[in-house]
């Protein structure tokens, strides 16, 4: 009986601590300030003050093992912080790469770029549907391209490792389709010529990016002649003439995809619906931000289960620490507890006492292992892996105030737990054994 008993109390506590960490700000907040209104009115809550008052006071004396919490939490929440920041970073990279007012138009059920083959007749005849913007000329502002992937020795690899990157072929469209790419050095391709166009991110990641440099593309020598930024996905790519990239991979007239700008974001349905309804085309038709962030969703999921599993392992080996440090401090403050509740003070005070000094413990090593993960990680650059089909993505761990947030929630959850069962066993001890002891 006593072990079901037990059994019940452990996935209630579970069952609580996922609704701790699932619940929004606002509702945490207004449980915290509940909380303290009623320590501040209620005749045990202000025992409670006093009992924490008294323990904090000694903490000078214990600050050894009480630094045991603080450094184990922040460990937690500095690497929880740092793994989900990955996720975070990667995500954002590829958000900003898309928006409502343009679309991306694929052979049906592929599931990317450089999966998708459009015949040249798909491609000229995606440009003429409704709903595409058009230039000052009345051309429609639609950019075919072809997506390749293409190795290159890394810049920070050893014995000549080489690793994907994304190479784009693209035309004069490319650029009122997406106005956030800008030149920053050298210059742009010319038409027909063995010249490439750089992104920043990929410059990091690869070797011989320098404009000016030579490097070889299959069996052919090109000349690298400027670096763009655009400060999302496209950073990690490499630019060149579409039909140059075509006639080296052999693609003919045929391209990967068509990038249009619509007039606004609502004319994105009417646009598809008119691709829908072509006899000619077979094509899967997608907002950019929709694409993208779906190509996002996988590696972003991957990222996040290793944080929390992370996080997760961790975190017990803290809560085993907090239990450590406060069962010793229980028993080193028996007389103390037993005298107070002799003179009237109830378990419950002791028990939220002892609960609060331990999760004021856990709020600073939160803090502490929050502000070291912003300080180190946020804005840090870091890559994926190259996959069979796509190139290693750049992109900028973010350190959000969401996931500071998240951090302070495990922090006092594992402070909660480690202080609960010491608690207990304080609010549980005879009043004469106690005072026995020395």
């Amino acid at each position: 009986m006593k072990f079901l008993r037990n059994l019940g109390l452990i996935v209630l506590l579970l069952v609580c601590l996922i609704l701790w960490i699932a619940l929004p700000w606002p509702v945490l907040v207004a449980v915290a300030v509940l909380f303290a209104l009623l320590i501040v009115l209620t005749r045990r809550g202000r025992q409670a003050l006093s009992v924490t008052a008294v323990g904090l006071s000694t903490l000078r004396e214990r600050l050894g093992s009480s630094a045991v919490i603080v450094i184990g939490i922040a460990g937690v929440v500095g690497v929880l912080v740092a793994l989900l920041a990955m996720a975070e970073g990667y995500s954002q990279t590829l958000a900003r790469t898309g928006s409502d007012d343009t679309a991306i138009v694929m052979r049906g059920a592929s599931a990317s770029e450089v999966m998708s083959v459009l015949e040249r007749d798909s491609v000229v005849v995606i440009p003429q549907a409704p709903g595409i913007a058009k230039d000052a000329h009345g051309r429609p502002l639609a950019s075919p391209e072809i997506v390749v992937a293409a190795d290159l020795p890394l810049r920070h690899g050893h014995d000549g490792e080489e690793g994907s990157v994304q190479l784009r072929g693209v035309g004069d469209e490319a650029w009122a389709v997406r106005p956030e790419v800008k030149i920053v050095e050298g210059r742009t391709f010319k038409p027909g010529m063995r010249e490439l166009l750089v992104g920043r991110g990929a410059q990091r990641q690869f070797a011989g990016l320098e404009p000016g440099k030579e490097l070889k593309l299959g069996n052919q020598s090109w000349t690298v002649v400027g670096v763009f930024s655009a400060d999302n996905a496209l950073d990690s790519e490499i630019w060149a003439d579409a039909d140059v990239v075509a006639d080296m991979y052999r693609r003919g007239g045929s391209r990967t995809a068509v990038t249009v700008r619509l007039t606004d974001a609502r004319a994105f349905d009417t646009f598809k619906s008119a691709l829908e309804a072509d006899p000619r085309l077979k094509v899967d038709t997608s907002t950019t931000l929709d694409y993208f962030s779906k190509q996002s969703e996988q590696m972003t999921r991957i990222l996040r289960v290793i944080g929390l599993v992370v996080g997760g392992i961790m975190a017990i080996g803290a809560i085993f620490g907090a239990l450590n440090t406060m069962f010793a401090a229980v028993a080193a403050r028996a007389r103390e507890i037993a005298t107070l509740r002799a003179i009237g003070f109830g378990g419950l005070p002791v028990v939220i006492a002892i609960l609060l000094e331990t999760m004021l413990l856990a709020l600073i090593g939160g803090v502490a292992g929050g502000a070291i993960a912003w300080l180190v990680f946020n804005g840090y650059t870091a890559s994926t892996l190259a996959s069979g089909t796509t190139g290693q993505l750049s992109f900028a761990l973010k350190v959000s105030p969401t996931l500071l947030w998240q951090g302070l929630k495990w922090a006092l959850a594992i402070g909660f737990i480690g202080g609960l069962f010491p608690a207990a066993r304080a609010a549980r001890l005879p009043v004469t054994t106690a005072l026995r002891e020395l």
